[in-house]
């Protein structure tokens, strides 16, 4: 679906001025485009009131003398000495072949196209596939981007470094409340696993990995890691009261199952219509929907079979010098 969204060439009548000739008549240029404008085009001249009303005065040449080839040679020129002086001393015409309309961007010559991916193509590898068609083109040609596209670009740009600050401050807040640096980390290493059900259920899906996707994959950063505080919150609460930590945090996955599932069953099935979406624009609803379904639906089952085993490892790594049951539980395993 590939095309120009310009108009088609069409038959056009170019007329050449000599110049030289014109300025040894005394005509001048702007005399010349002034005369031509009036004659061919309109030209304001005033405002007048009629009834109340204030009204625009046009001037513009008859039907009848501007609408053949031969009409230019019924038209004259005020040279400067107040003579009037024809067209046709100074002007040639002829018959050429282009585009009636004439396309800027940023003040220079372009051609604005439009299109759509192929199926299964996501819109970043269509515009990487652009550029280099560009590059294989003689010098002089350039290529911008607008709309939806500049957008894509702009966006894409911004998307590791939004990524990283999410992370970051899901981390600290994470690091505020467990007053520990290193447990944050067993909830941190669940989102990875949620992209990976986000990037599995698009391809199953045959969607692209477009901005619209990567929205999605930002919403549910913190969605993914909500089911990993619920284990570990618990898991701490247990391991506080000296219940060794692999038994704790078994406790807490039985324990906070009932509410894990519903919660990620609720807000899966509250986007599905966005992942089932029809009609005008369900192109980025139905990608967004996908990427959100896809990673709730493997952060919530991922997170329950891995989150512990995150938990239990980092403690044993790392111990906690604050807590004795934990320090005791890694002294045993060591």
């Amino acid at each position: 679906q590939v095309r120009h969204n310009g108009m088609a060439d069409a038959p056009m009548l170019e007329v050449n001025v000599d110049y030289d000739k014109a300025r040894a008549l005394g005509v001048s240029e702007s005399q010349i485009n002034v005369t031509l404008n009036a004659a061919f085009g309109s030209t304001y001249v005033n405002d007048f009131m009629d009834q109340g009303r204030l009204k625009q005065v046009y001037v513009q040449g008859n039907a009848d003398s501007r609408g053949q080839v031969e009409d230019l040679s019924k038209w004259y020129a005020r040279s400067s000495s107040g003579t009037m002086v024809p067209f046709s001393s100074f002007t040639t015409t002829k018959w050429a072949y282009g585009s009636p309309r004439l396309e800027r961007f940023n003040a220079l010559d372009a051609v604005n196209i439009q299109g759509s991916p192929a199926a299964g193509v996501s819109s970043g590898e269509a515009m990487k596939n652009i550029e280099e068609i560009l590059a294989e083109m003689p010098p002089g040609y350039s290529i911008e981007w607008n709309g939806v596209s500049y957008q894509e670009r702009v966006a894409g740009s911004n998307a590791a470094p939004l990524y990283a600050l999410s992370i970051l401050v899901v981390f600290l807040a994470l690091a505020a409340l467990y007053e520990s640096w290193s447990i944050p980390v067993a909830v941190i290493l669940v989102v990875p696993l949620g992209v990976l059900g986000a990037l599995g259920l698009t391809w199953v899906t045959g969607k692209e990995n477009d901005v619209y996707f990567q929205v999605g994959l930002l919403t549910t950063v913190g969605l993914v890691a909500k089911n990993a505080i619920l284990i570990v919150e618990f898991a701490r609460d247990l391991a506080d009261s000296g219940m060794e930590v692999l038994k704790a945090v078994v406790e807490a996955v039985r324990l906070r199952l009932r509410p894990i599932l519903m919660t990620s069953l609720a807000f899966g099935l509250g986007v599905l219509p966005l992942a089932t979406a029809t009609g005008a624009g369900a192109g980025a609803q139905s990608a967004i929907g996908v990427a959100v379904l896809g990673r709730m639906l493997a952060g919530t089952f991922l997170c329950v079979c891995v989150v512990p085993a995150f938990y239990v490892l980092i403690v044993r790594i790392f111990g906690s010098k604050k807590n004795p049951a934990l320090a005791h539980d890694s002294e045993e395993v060591k």
